[in-house]
């Protein structure tokens, strides 16, 4: 077995996945494949032009790699701002939407409002992919972040629920394209022994103040925001270079092997981590694969490699979503059944949450790399399940009693629980969610 720099793994006679360089080496594999896995890598790092992670170069790498966490911000700003404005008196009495008793909106409109931009997630797959693999990683993220500022122009303008159901349906939307183009496009253009943390930071107070105002621009100027992270995303994709994996696929060599001299090689294409990305690419991506056409997702299950593949990638997708991260579009509502009254102190503590996640984040992107994909995966999910637990027990029992957070040491920890919750889901699914699925799959079905 030959080594690889590529995002694919190996499969031993178990039919587990030996992953590739940059990602968990499962230590219980033998010998002989961690050594022949990691022999060409190590040999290609140590001769040659080395790539100075303060170089001019790489600077301009994490310049470019910045343009596209602009995809990612758009989608994680959704639910910190959302789960602040349910919690807007002026938001939920402008709508007449239920529930300023307690905290924040409750009940099927807001159960709908929430949903609808999942639902519009789960229509924008379907193009999502064929729209990055025709027009390329830059056209998936240019039109994504397109559809995103028209619906957040939608969402900001809104009248009644009907514009906010329509804008959030089209938001959804947006960010289906977005995050299936960027976080290919970074593990793409990301030098391999750098990948984990480079992709991991990709999926890594403003309404406090306006929460204040007792007018629309309380929830309309939070909800406008979103606008920003996909303007930068709209404007500056177009100054960036295309992933060198995509311009082999379509057959524009020179131009990828231009580009992967200059931001793996300081510009040498004779360096020898180049000619090891280079023949690595030349035998990975196949011109007649399915991912030249639009319609064929064949290469999910035709293989049993590709269907445990697969299922790593579904299990990823579902225990992100379905680990308690939900809640966090109800925070105000749950902080005001913890005794928090005040509307200015639940957003605080909304804010500080985002904060503590954020920091959770950065961490787990810096861990990456020494803990493992699978390590990191198994052990917070497990950690994320005994304090949502925890969560859980203090909110039934304190869920209705009004208990003022001062003198309540149980509300208290309620609170602190669930911003450890976020803490340890942050570092844990933040980084992976992005990375994962996108080193896991083959790049001809990715």
């Amino acid at each position: 077995m030959s080594g690889t720099v590529s995002e694919r793994g190996h499969h031993d006679e178990k039919g587990e996945i030996n992953s590739p360089i940059g990602s968990d080496q499962d230590v219980s594999q033998s010998a002989k494949i961690m050594e022949v896995v990691n022999a060409d890598l190590a040999l290609a790092l140590s001769t040659g032009p080395q790539l100075s992670p303060t170089s001019r170069r790489s600077l301009q790498l994490y310049a470019i790699l910045l343009v596209a966490f602009m995809g990612s911000l758009s989608n994680g700003f959704d639910g910190s701002v959302m789960s602040a404005v349910n919690g807007m008196e002026q938001y939920l009495r402008y709508f007449n939407i239920s529930g300023l008793d307690a905290g924040g909106g409750v009940g099927t409109v807001t159960a709908i409002i929430f949903g609808i931009y999942s639902i519009g997630s789960l229509v924008g797959v379907l193009i999502a992919g064929p729209v990055a693999d025709r027009f390329g990683r830059r056209g998936g993220m240019g039109l994504g972040s397109l559809i995103i500022i028209a619906g957040a122009i939608v969402v900001t303008v809104a009248k009644n629920t009907d514009y906010l159901l329509g804008g959030r349906f089209v938001l959804g939307f947006g960010v289906a394209i977005t995050t299936t183009a960027a976080p290919s496009y970074v593990v793409e253009m990301s030098p391999p022994q750098w990948r984990g943390r480079l992709t991991g930071l990709y999926n890594t107070g403003i309404t406090i103040a306006t929460g204040r105002l007792d007018s629309t621009v309380s929830w309309r100027a939070p909800l406008a925001i979103q606008i920003a992270p996909a303007g930068i995303l709209l404007i500056f994709v177009y100054f960036i270079p295309e992933s060198p994996r995509w311009l082999i696929s379509v057959g524009r060599r020179e131009e990828a092997r231009h580009i992967l001299a200059k931001y793996h090689g300081d510009g040498d294409e004779n360096a020898p981590l180049v000619q090891l990305e280079w023949k690595e690419f030349e035998e990975a991506v196949k011109l007649d694969a399915s991912d030249k056409r639009w319609w064929d997702y064949s290469e999910l299950v035709n293989t049993r490699n590709a269907r445990y593949r697969t299922f790593m990638m579904l299990l990823m997708g579902f225990f992100g979503q379905w680990s308690g991260n939900g809640l966090g579009y109800f925070l105000t509502i749950l902080f005001q059944n913890a005794g928090v009254t005040s509307q200015e102190r639940r957003l605080v503590l909304n804010f500080a949450n985002t904060l503590i996640s954020a920091g959770g984040a950065l961490i787990g992107t810096s861990l990456t790399d020494k803990v493992g994909r699978r390590t990191m995966w198994f052990w917070g999910t497990l950690a994320c399940s005994g304090m949502l637990a925890i969560v859980t027990g203090c909110t039934a029992k304190f869920g209705t009693s009004g208990a003022n957070i001062t003198g309540a040491n149980t509300a208290i920890a309620f609170i602190c629980e669930y911003f450890l919750f976020g803490f340890v889901y942050s570092l844990t699914y933040t980084p992976l969610q992005a990375l994962y699925p996108a080193e896991c799959l083959e790049y001809n079905t990715r």
